[in-house]
């Protein structure tokens, strides 16, 4: 069983502006979600890879990724809630990686103070639902859930370590705990582990001075609703 921290956080409406995700602050001001912020990230490679392969392609590897992420996480994130998840029907490869990443909760996670919670921070006028915010082998850190067909490479996951940092601000501004860490745990379909990344520290601060430049870019181009 794990053990869980309520910190009463604040309900945080969620809009769409201009095609925009925005989420509405206590104090009224609206702040762009980090995953839009965030969309810039590699885009041009993006672009690239989806002309290699073609649109149709694309478009199916695309739906299948999102299918398998979706239940990968709707599985880990009623087993940290300490749901009875016997009953839950899931595709093999998603119950294979599911389990890969179970086997690194039970032993390392524990001390839950958010769960697909919403967060936000005035300082980089950013909000977003962060996937678990625990102890990591008794360390707080900020614990996202990717999941992959194969092993990634530190380089080419900034974007996950500038969300997660985005996340830590956040947590850190509305509790007064800090967070030094990121830990990125990607189940793979081709390898029988679960990948694990992390980001702390020094590291950890660059990539948040990373995520600055986007959150400026983005309010320079966009709006801001305050």
């Amino acid at each position: 069983m794990f053990n869980h921290i309520n910190h009463n956080f604040p309900e945080l409406l969620q809009e769409n502006v201009l095609g925009s995700r925005m989420y509405v602050a206590p104090n009224g001001n609206r702040y762009a979600s980090v995953t839009t912020v965030l969309s810039d990230y590699k885009k041009e490679a993006l672009m690239e890879w989806r002309a290699k392969v073609g649109e149709e392609k694309a478009n199916e590897i695309s739906r299948k990724a999102t299918t398998r992420g979706t239940g990968v996480h709707k599985a880990l994130e009623m087993y940290l809630k300490n749901e009875d998840i016997s009953s839950l029907e899931m595709m093999p490869n998603v119950k294979s990686l599911f389990v890969r990443m179970k086997k690194e909760l039970d032993e390392k996670v524990n001390n839950i103070h958010c769960l697909e919670d919403r967060l936000f921070s005035h300082e980089l006028k950013l909000a977003g639902t962060v996937d678990c915010i625990a102890e990591y082998k008794g360390e707080l850190a900020v614990i996202d859930f990717k999941t992959s067909i194969r092993l990634k490479k530190k380089e080419n996951i900034g974007n996950y370590f500038m969300q997660g940092a985005a996340y830590a601000t956040m947590f850190t501004e509305m509790t007064g705990l800090p967070i030094n860490k990121v830990i990125i745990l990607i189940g793979v379909d081709t390898a029988n582990f679960c990948q694990t990344m992390v980001a702390q520290g020094d590291e950890l601060a660059q990539y948040k001075a990373e995520l600055q430049t986007y959150i400026d870019n983005y309010y320079q181009k966009n709006f801001t609703f305050e």
